[in-house]
């Protein structure tokens, strides 16, 4: 084996499974809400559950993966993945984004 040589880490990126819609986090509000353009146009409030909120940190201009509620659907949705800069971009090449 070469000197340096690391080999890559192959990753999946995880795509929306039924129910999910990718979205654009606008802007951050506190106590794990956030405020969230989706891809299908609407802005939603969206909700970090407990068990990412500490595990995960995630800031304006990330792109995540929201699962809208059943009741008002409209308006609020879970956050349900995180993706990386390099993911994202994977994303928008397949058209998966266009916000």
């Amino acid at each position: 084996m070469s000197r340096g040589y690391e080999p890559q880490e192959v990753r999946r990126v995880r795509t929306p499974r039924r129910g999910e819609i990718p979205a654009l986090v606008e802007q951050i509000l506190g106590h794990g809400k956030l405020r969230v353009r989706c891809t299908d146009g609407k802005v939603r409030l969206g909700r970090i559950p407990g068990k990412m909120k500490k595990r995960i940190w995630i800031r304006e201009g990330d792109v995540v993966l929201v699962k809208p509620w059943e009741f008002q659907s409209d308006e609020k949705a879970d956050i349900v993945w995180r993706y990386t800069r390099t993911e994202a971009n994977w994303l928008e090449k397949r058209g998966y984004l266009n916000l």
